[in-house]
């Protein structure tokens, strides 16, 4: 009995061995590189607003959150969005899955130019050991329409400044945001 156990115990240190190069390649592929900024888009203070729609001091897409914790609209409906649309690869909350790595860390290391032209474009990335595809979602207007609200949402994800789960407080709609998004729609 205790050979069996030995023999059990020796096979599942096999297979720990044999996982970790793969554990450790994927860790480092959601990384960011030595010396990236937090915010490759910059700082992600609010500095302008256009009903209701904030940016930062550079003109990218950006988050506020009030100091009760609520969160502009923008920022919930792109938690909302980013579930209905991009959940089912990239995980809950951006997290990553085994299809699709983490948008809270991808968002370490890409811009908001970088992130709209992947999304709109789709990205191909094969290599020995991996094939990464993105499908490009620039002619799908539940996509596209809300492009900008799923990018604040994980830019406030990749920031740490939302936590996981839907918002609990988030700020009335503005008043132009449903003719904004019936234009995008058609």
């Amino acid at each position: 009995m205790q050979e069996w156990r030995r023999h059990m115990i020796g096979l599942a240190a096999l297979v720990l061995l044999a996982a970790a190069p793969r554990a450790l390649a994927d860790a480092a592929a959601d990384a960011p590189p030595p010396g990236a900024a937090a915010d490759p888009s910059g700082d992600p203070a609010a500095v302008g607003d256009t009903d209701g729609a904030y940016t930062d001091r550079a003109g990218n897409p950006t988050f506020r959150i009030a100091p009760d914790g609520t969160v502009d609209w923008y920022t919930g409906v792109g938690y909302t969005q980013y579930t209905a649309n991009c959940m089912q690869c990239h995980g809950p909350d951006g997290l990553g899955s085994t299809f699709a790595p983490s948008l809270v860390g991808a968002l370490q290391v890409l811009d908001h130019a970088a992130f709209v032209d992947t999304v709109t474009n789709g990205k191909q990335n094969v290599s020995a050991s991996q094939e990464l595809v993105m499908p490009a979602f620039g002619r799908n207007p539940n996509v596209m329409c809300y492009l900008d609200a799923i990018y604040v949402y994980l830019r406030a994800r990749a920031d740490g400044a939302v936590e996981r789960g839907p918002p609990q407080k988030v700020a009335p709609r503005p008043p132009g945001y449903s003719a904004t998004v019936d234009a995008c729609m058609g």
